[in-house]
């Protein structure tokens, strides 16, 4: 505790003086975060708008959430073409905002300094040109696979790669995607071989678009196999960690979540408890990370910002391994990597305001 001398009024101008002083501490410690991460966090005064296009989408609710909790970014405008003038439930910063139509002819963005854009994959680059068009100095993140191929957008798994300050285009990663490589990533020095992944998805990975991936009556008492070969998170995964992959995903009747199992064969020997400690050591400073001996389990990540990664196996011969991911797709798959990535952009420490992890 500080205890401020105040001398003895002789005169309105050492009085002032203290307050003054005071005045300035309390400036000091409301805007000056302590290091994170060897980062100083600076809580400016300034306030970024951010346009979502495409609310009414399950990531596009995730993310609107999320933004209720930043005290950086603001959700200034909202888009959809099926919720136009309705308010924006669960926003609760502005009660009074309402969806703007999403219209290409008619877009319009007026003071934002960030746009997000939530909606399908092959719909993000006719609006992006457009945004291009309007104001160039936008920072706009995709959440869809348009951009993940493109060398001149940044593409960011937040707890493996860096999106540098001040980055303009950012490509979020796929939900399958970021659950592979974070299996893999901590064992690129310990592997030459091909990894195989066998992926489950709650049926919200679908999308709301009705479809056969999301149709409660065909997932019913099932597991649906679909896109074996190819699937474009394989090929995510292959430009952006390791090439040398298979991927085979499934949907299953649970709204959210996705584990994934990988399979490797390591270059040497080795012990369950040495491959423990090299996922602890690689995530050691990532908040987001949860790295445990016992095989992590979807019930225990779904609505929350968390990764967790367990379950390591070794076969007798001691080089045939298995680890496990969990995420929840909609969040450490999509919103959360989307404000992680968002975060760093701007200097933040990419999981801060994430760590009250329950949404």
């Amino acid at each position: 505790m500080v205890e401020l001398k105040l001398e003895e009024a002789s005169s309105s101008q050492s009085v002032n003086r203290n307050f003054y002083n005071l005045f300035r501490a309390l400036l000091k410690a409301l805007f000056f975060c302590p290091k994170i991460n060897s980062k100083v966090v600076w809580m400016s005064e300034k306030k970024y708008n951010i346009a979502l296009l495409g609310g009414r989408g399950y990531v596009g609710q995730e993310i609107i959430k999320l933004l209720n909790k930043h005290p950086v970014f603001n959700l200034s405008m909202a888009f959809s073409k099926s919720l136009a003038e309705k308010n924006v439930e669960g926003y609760i910063k502005n009660s009074n905002l309402k969806y703007t139509k999403l219209s290409l002819e008619s877009l319009s963005l007026p003071d934002v300094d960030i746009v997000i854009c939530a909606l399908g994959n092959g719909e993000s680059s006719s609006y992006i040109d457009q945004i291009e068009k309007i104001n160039n100095s936008i920072i706009i993140i995709d959440i869809g696979s348009d951009y993940r191929f493109d060398d001149e957008w940044s593409y960011s798994v937040p707890e493996i790669h860096n999106i540098l300050k001040g980055t303009k285009r950012i490509s979020n990663p796929g939900c399958y995607a970021t659950a592979i490589q974070l299996t893999i990533a901590p064992l690129k020095d310990y592997i030459n071989s091909k990894v195989s992944c066998v992926g489950i998805s709650g049926y919200s990975g679908a999308g709301s678009t009705p479809n056969d991936k999301n149709n409660p009556e065909i997932l019913r008492n099932n597991i649906l196999p679909y896109s074996l070969t190819n699937h474009t998170h394989e090929k995510e995964v292959k430009r952006h960690c390791y090439e040398k992959i298979t991927f085979s995903p499934h949907v299953a009747e649970f709204f959210r979540g996705i584990l994934v199992t990988s399979h490797f064969s390591l270059d040497q020997k080795t012990s369950e408890s040495e491959v423990y400690e090299i996922f602890k050591e690689f995530y050691l400073a990532k908040k987001l990370i949860k790295v445990d001996k016992n095989p992590p389990l979807i019930s225990n990540i779904i609505n929350t910002n968390l990764a967790s990664i367990g379950g390591f196996s070794l076969g007798d011969d001691g080089k045939s391994l298995v680890v496990c991911s969990v995420i929840d797709n909609l969040l450490k798959g999509a919103a959360t990597q989307c404000i992680q990535n968002l975060n760093a952009a701007f200097g933040i420490e990419d999981s801060l305001y994430l760590e009250d992890t329950h949404i």
